[in-house]
C-alpha cells in the first residue's frame, strides 16, 4: 500500500504521526510490518483533545499548499497511523508535492 492513494475526486494520504516533537516537519517513508507504508511527519503540539491532529492539518496545508478545510482526518484519531482525506486533491500537484518533501528531507529518525 503506497502513502497516497486516489479515492474519487480526493487524496487519502497515510500518515505517520510523531506528537510533541522539539521540529515541525514532513518528510520520509515508514513502512509498517504489513509491508503499508506512511509519510513520516513531526508536530510539536502534544497528543491531548486534538492538538496534535489539528495541527498536523495544518502542516499539511501549509506544505501542501492547499487549503486546511479541505484537509480532514479519517481515521487515527488517538493513533499514531493516520489517514487524512484532502479533498479536491489533483492527484498529479498532491503527488509531486509530496514527493518532493519526501526527497528534500529523506527518512524520518
Amino acid at each position: 500500500m503506497t502513502v497516497l492513494v486516489r479515492d474519487g475526486e480526493d487524496m487519502v494520504l497515510s500518515v505517520r504521526l510523531t506528537p510533541g516533537a522539539t521540529k515541525e516537519q514532513i518528510g520520509g517513508v515508514w513502512t509498517d510490518e504489513k509491508g503499508a507504508q506512511w509519510l513520516g511527519a513531526r508536530v510539536r503540539a502534544v497528543p491531548e483533545k486534538g492538538k496534535a491532529n489539528a495541527a498536523l492539518i495544518a502542516l499539511l496545508g501549509r506544505w501542501l499548499d492547499w487549503p486546511r478545510s479541505a484537509i480532514s482526518l479519517e481515521s487515527g484519531d488517538t493513533n499514531r497511523l493516520k489517514r487524512l482525506r484532502i479533498k479536491g486533491g489533483g492527484e498529479a500537484l498532491v503527488f509531486r508535492r509530496l514527493s518532493a518533501i519526501i526527497e528534500e528531507q529523506g527518512e524520518p529518525s
